[in-house]
C-alpha cells in the first residue's frame, strides 16, 4: 500500500503552536472512500506490528488510515513529561484537523489501550465521525497509572520521576498523574453516537476484560463485541493483528456507508485487485469489487503460511462455481427436481503426451471435475445436465487459448 510520511501541528498547550507530530498516512492503492485515525497505547507508537497490519488491510479496503506518534513519542517533537491524557485527545482532535484541510475528513477512529479511551472520549469532540473502534481500551484512563505505581511517591514529592515502561525510560510528570486519574469516559462513551467496535483478549493481564464490558454495556446501540481470544495486551502476534484488522474492516464498512466507483468500461464486476498482504511469505489480499475480499497464499511446502487458497486452487473454485451455476440455471428452467449440486475439482499437471495432446516432455493443466447431483432426476435428465456442465464458460475458457495482456502502471 502507498504511505506517506508527514508531518503537522498537534495540539497547543502553552499559545505557541503545537508540537510538530510524526505521522504515516496510508492510502489506498486504489479509489479512496473514507478516512480512519489510528491512535496507538500507552507510550508505544505509530509504527507498531498491530497499527500497521491494521492499517494495511483497511488502506486495501479504501479507507486512507493516518497513523502518528503522539506528542513526545516517536518521531514526534515535544517533551513526553508535558503531555496528558487530555493532550492526547487534543492530538486526536488536530490530526482531524490536518485531514479535514486535506479534504479527507475522517469518519473512522480507531484506538489501541490507552489510545483507545482516547478516541472514546475524541469521538464525541470531532465532527463527523460514524465509527469507533478499540482494541483493549481501559474504560478508566486512570489505569494505566499502575504501570508506575511505585514511583507515585517521587513524582508527588519531586513533581515528577523517571520511570521504565516496556524498557524504556520515560519522565511522568505530575500533572500526567492527576490528569488521567481526573479523566472520566461515562459521559463521552455514553453520548457518543457513532456505532462501536469493543475489542478484548479475555486473559489480558494488561488491561483486564472488565474494562471492555463497562464500554460496551455504557455505550448505546449500534455497538458490538468481538474476542480476541489469547491475543496479548500488545496483538504482537501477527495472525491476532490480521484477524483484529478484518474483523474491524468488514465491521466498518457497514457504518461507513462507502460510496464505491462504477466499475470500469468494459469490466461490468469491477476490477479484482491483488496486494501483497506480507512481503516476506506469499500472502495476498484480494479484493473483487467493492466488497468482496479473500486471501491467497501457498502451502507451508512452498514458503506460505496458508492462509488462503493458492493460486491454482482460486481456478479450481471459478470452474466449480461456474459449473454448479450453469447446471442449476438450465434445471430451473426446465423446471426439473434438482435439489443440490456440488461440485468436487482436482487440480494437477500431467505430461502432454499423457494427455493424449502430443508435446512430449511438456505438460498440461488438468481439471478432474466430479459432479454431485441430489434429487429424484431420471437418468436421462442426469446425463444432461452432464452435457450441460461442459458449456459453463469458465470451462470454455479453460478449453480455449487465451490472451493475457500485460502493462506496467505509471
Amino acid at each position: 500500500m502507498p504511505t506517506k510520511r508527514i508531518t503537522f501541528p498537534g495540539h497547543d498547550f502553552n499559545g505557541n503552536g503545537g508540537e510538530t507530530l510524526a505521522a504515516r498516512l496510508d492510502m489506498p492503492p486504489g479509489a479512496h472512500l473514507a478516512t480512519a485515525i489510528f491512535a496507538h497505547c500507552f507510550t508505544c507508537g505509530k509504527d507498531i506490528p498491530a497499527a500497521r497490519r491494521i492499517a494495511a488491510r483497511l488502506a486495501g479496503a479504501g479507507i486512507a488510515v493516518l497513523r502518528f506518534d503522539f506528542t513526545g513519542l516517536g518521531h514526534s517533537e515535544g517533551e513526553f513529561s508535558n503531555t496528558s491524557f487530555t493532550s492526547n485527545v487534543d492530538d486526536l482532535a488536530a490530526a482531524a484537523r490536518y485531514l479535514q484541510g486535506e479534504n479527507m475528513p475522517p469518519s473512522l477512529l480507531i484506538g489501541h489501550s490507552l489510545g483507545g479511551a482516547a478516541v472514546l472520549k475524541a469521538a464525541t469532540e470531532i465532527e463527523g465521525i460514524k465509527a469507533v473502534a478499540t482494541l483493549g481500551a481501559p474504560f478508566d484512563p486512570g489505569h494505566v497509572i499502575h504501570n508506575f505505581a511505585d514511583s507515585l511517591p517521587e513524582i508527588a514529592q519531586r513533581g515528577e520521576a523517571e520511570v521504565s515502561l516496556g524498557g524504556r525510560p520515560f519522565t511522568i510528570g505530575k500533572t500526567f498523574v492527576q490528569d488521567v486519574s481526573e479523566a472520566k469516559l461515562n459521559q463521552s462513551v455514553s453520548n457518543m453516537k457513532a456505532a462501536l467496535l469493543v475489542m478484548h483478549a479475555p486473559q489480558d493481564n494488561i488491561v483486564s476484560i472488565d474494562n471492555a464490558a463497562q464500554i460496551f454495556t455504557t455505550a448505546k446501540h449500534p455497538k458490538s463485541f468481538v474476542t480476541l481470544d489469547d491475543a496479548d495486551h500488545l496483538i504482537t502476534r501477527a495472525e491476532d493483528a490480521e484477524y483484529a484488522a478484518d474483523v474491524i474492516t468488514t465491521w466498518a464498512t457497514k457504518y461507513l456507508k462507502l460510496k464505491h466507483p462504477a466499475p470500469p468500461i468494459g469490466a461490468p464486476e469491477g476490477i479484482v485487485r491483488t496486494c501483497e498482504a506480507d512481503t516476506k511469505g506469499f500472502l495476498q489480499d484480494i479484493h473483487a469489487g467493492p466488497v468482496h475480499h479473500v486471501l491467497a497464499d501457498e502451502p507451508l511446502a512452498y514458503g506460505g503460511t496458508n492462509k488462503g487458497m493458492s493460486p491454482y486452487g482460486f481456478l479450481s473454485a471459478g470452474l466449480g462455481a461456474c459449473t454448479s451455476m450453469t447446471i442449476r440455471m438450465y434445471a430451473r428452467r426446465k423446471g426439473w427436481p434438482l435439489d443440490h449440486v456440488s461440485v468436487d475439482v482436482k487440480h494437477d499437471k500431467v505430461h502432454a503426451q499423457d494427455a493424449d495432446t502430443g508435446g512430449a516432455g511438456s505438460k498440461v493443466d488438468v481439471w478432474n471435475r466430479r459432479i454431485t447431483l441430489t434429487g429424484n432426476l431420471s437418468q436421462d435428465q442426469r446425463q444432461k445436465l452432464l452435457e450441460i456442465a461442459d458449456k459453463c464458460p469458465v470451462h470454455r475458457t479453460l478449453e480455449r487459448s487465451s490472451d493475457v495482456i500485460t502493462e506496467l502502471a505509471p
